[in-house]
This record gives C-alpha cells, sequence and structure tokens, in this order.
C-alpha cells in the first residue's frame, strides 16, 4: 500500500550501535544506520546543545538515519557527545560547552574511518553541532561540512579563517526565521570564507520542525554529498518497505 513518508517513517537499512573511544578515554554511544544496497557516501552528525535538548534522536538526525540510507545510499553516523544521554544511552564525560568536544569530534572522525572504512566522509552539524564542526571537524580526510542552524556561539574569527585558508567546501543552511542568525546577518558574518555557501530557506525555523523543513534539510543534504540520489522520494510501500519514485 502507497503511503506518504510521515515523522514515524522508517525506512529499510542495517542499523547498529557503536562505541566511539576518544583520545581523552571516554567512551561515546552512537549509532550507524547503513544503506542494504551501495554506500554512495556518509556523513557524521553533530547534534544540538545538549543542555537545552539536543542529542544524536534529534529529529532531523533520527529522520536522516530513518530515510536517507534507503532514500539515497547515504550512510548515517550519529553519537552523543560526552555526558548526553538519549534513547541509546548516555555517553561518558560532562558537558564542556564545546571544548572538550573537541576528543569527541576527533574520535568519531576516526571511528569513521578505521572502524566503519568509510571511503567519503561529510561532517553534519546542527546548532551547537556547527561550532563543533567549524572549530573541530578538521582532519583532512574528511569532504566537507554542512551546518544546519548556524548560530556561530563559540567559533572563533581564526575558526572560519582556518576554512578560508582550507579551501574545502561548507555549505550553510539558515532558515528565514532563525532564532539566532539570519540570513542576512548570516551572509555578513560567513563573510570570512569567500567560498561558503549560504543557502537561505523561506518559511524555516531554527528547529526545522514539520515535515516540508525536514523534506528541504533532507534533499540539501543529498544535493551536496550524493546528487544522483535526487530526488529524494516522498512515498513508501509500506508493505516492502521500498521507497516509490513515482505514485
Amino acid at each position: 500500500m502507497i503511503a506518504p513518508i510521515r515523522s514515524s517513517t522508517v525506512l529499510p537499512a542495517t542499523r547498529r550501535p557503536i562505541l566511539i573511544p576518544t583520545s581523552d578515554g571516554l567512551n561515546l554511544v552512537g549509532e550507524v544506520a547503513s544503506p542494504l544496497g551501495p554506500r554512495r557516501t556518509s556523513i557524521l552528525c553533530l547534534h544540538p546543545l545538549p543542555t537545552h535538548g539536543g542529542m544524536m534522536d534529534s529529529h532531523i538526525y533520527r529522520k536522516a538515519a530513518n530515510r536517507l540510507p534507503s532514500l539515497a545510499g547515504i550512510e548515517v553516523i550519529r553519537f552523543n557527545t560526552r555526558g548526553t544521554t538519549s534513547e541509546a544511552g548516555t555517553s561518558e564525560g560532562e558537558f564542556d560547552n564545546g571544548d572538550s568536544e573537541q576528543f569527541d569530534v576527533e574520535g568519531a572522525i576516526e571511528y569513521a574511518f578505521s572502524q566503519l572504512a568509510v571511503e567519503s566522509l561529510w561532517v553534519v552539524g546542527w546548532s551547537f553541532g556547527t561550532d563543533l564542526a567549524l572549530r573541530h571537524a578538521r582532519d583532512p580526510r574528511i569532504a566537507g561540512l554542512i551546518l544546519l542552524s548556524p548560530p556561530l556561539r563559540t567559533s572563533k574569527i581564526a575558526d572560519l579563517e582556518f576554512w578560508r585558508e582550507d579551501g574545502r567546501p561548507v555549505i550553510a543552511l539558515v532558515p528565514e526565521h532563525d532564532d539566532y542568525l539570519k540570513p542576512q546577518e548570516a551572509r555578513e558574518r560567513f563573510s570570512v570564507i569567500p567560498h561558503i555557501e549560504i543557502i537561505a530557506v523561506d518559511e524555516a525555523k531554527h528547529l526545522w520542525v514539520g515535515e516540508p523543513s525536514v523534506y528541504r534539510v533532507l534533499s540539501e543534504i543529498t544535493r551536496v554529498v550524493a546528487p544522483a540520489a535526487l530526488p529524494l522520494a516522498q512515498n513508501w510501500d509500506d508493505e516492502t518497505g521500498l521507497p516509490i519514485y513515482q505514485a
């Protein structure tokens, strides 16, 4: 039976828990959702602020893990930064406002390459996670950054200058009604990185609530990391679990 893809839809994938070690001796809980078929690429998700409810299950990332492996052949790697709790469990350590989380980001990137054998890895940050990406996701093996609702809360000019000199792609999705950094201010503050692609998303808010916003975010991620997979299906067969590209 043909059904629309909704917030609760979980499409087929191989899903397994992971435990990521950090160089300062912690273990971080996470999950990897891999395509049943060929893997086009992988994304590493850095979640919103844990002191305000952010975690690996924050809705955009949960829906990415539930959909993108099947819809686009994209492997989705999620984890809780230190001291953060989700249904998967609690990562060791304590929240450090993005400073000691450097070890978390570096550990997750290393785990992706050494244990998951990723061939292409993009880092996707959301809110607090965008600052983690800009500050700490500097491993030369990653392909680039995708920033969702960047507040530029703890990132410094020197962090932006790194990405200017580095030259790898940086893409920022900025909601029209963002609570922290709206599109015009984002263009001004990110002007340090001339090659950044800033995408202003009309009618969207910081938390990307609602299926149209979710579909837009997942489509933009796919456009960057696996463009051949577009357009993403919006319907599925709830008996076979397969996406339907034409009703």
